[in-house]
């Protein structure tokens, strides 16, 4: 259970962050220098009336994910990190588990390439955080909760994607999806979240689970992807998967070859955001 500090030191550290350096835009009428409350539940995903009640003490139990989703969004470091979460009650993450660390220098990363679709996963290939132009590609993931931000989840279970694939493409995404979730487990044996994931996977897709009862291992991975938006057309764009050292995460970047009809359309999707295309 949260202790009467958690709130107290939430309201604390959102007071010391400009909004400039959270990645939004300066206010020359704001009153105050920190965040507000509004500011700072957009960039965890939840609800304003959530973060009132937990600066209150009247919401005593928030879970993992919420704190993380703090942590990011307040740009803790990971002792004020670790610390929030002795505050909540819960067991500080341990190496044993997946880490949701997301560093602010990799925030930073994100606030930084404003004109590039840019999200960050976890090594289970859960979605940890998007920046605009991502949201605006590939659909806005603020509303997805628990399994429905998982990468894997949404591929074998079915959930709308805007990706092209072919048989041959989907097929090889599947394999090295299962490769990539056979890896983790093998490196977080004690994480349940994981663990949970694959059962709850195998449960659901008999594709996953013949894969995953196959053994299957794949590394082949699409250099180049075509995105079927609803607004501005098809976009060929190159996507690019790095690896932040230390921290086990992916980030994720799209961007188009200069100078061509992918490139000005992603240009638009760019200004325009996730507002509607639709006049």
């Amino acid at each position: 259970m949260a202790s009467a500090e958690f709130g107290k030191a939430v309201r604390r550290w959102r007071d010391r962050i400009a909004p400039d350096a959270a990645g939004l835009p300066a206010d020359r009428h704001r009153r105050a220098a920190g965040l507000r409350r509004e500011e700072v539940a957009m960039l965890a995903g939840i609800s304003v009336d959530y973060v009132t009640r937990l600066e209150q003490g009247r919401a005593s139990n928030p879970s993992a994910q919420v704190v993380e989703a703090l942590a990011r969004a307040l740009r803790l470091s990971r002792t004020e990190r670790d610390h929030l979460f002795q505050l909540a009650g819960l067991a500080t993450p341990s190496r044993d588990t997946v880490p949701a660390y997301v560093t602010p220098s990799v925030q930073r990363m994100l606030d930084r390439l404003a004109g590039t679709p840019v999200a960050v996963y976890d090594a289970m290939l859960t979605l940890l955080v998007a920046n605009p132009p991502y949201a605006a590609l590939m659909g806005d993931p603020s509303g997805w909760r628990g399994n429905e931000r998982n990468a894997v989840w949404r591929n074998f279970t079915g959930l709308a994607g805007r990706v092209r694939h072919t048989p041959q493409s989907r097929r090889a995404l599947e394999s090295v999806q299962v490769t990539d979730l056979r890896s983790a487990s093998a490196r977080y044996p004690a994480d349940q979240r994981l663990r949970r994931l694959i059962a709850e996977l195998n449960a659901t897709s008999e594709r996953f689970a013949e894969l995953w009862e196959s053994g299957t291992v794949s590394e082949e991975r699409a250099a180049r992807k075509t995105i079927e938006h609803p607004h501005v057309g098809a976009l060929t764009l190159d996507c690019d998967i790095l690896t932040v050292a230390g921290s086990d995460l992916r980030v994720i970047v799209y961007t188009a070859e200069p100078a061509t009809e992918d490139a000005d359309r992603l240009a638009l999707l760019t200004v325009l955001g996730t507002q509607s295309l639709v006049g």
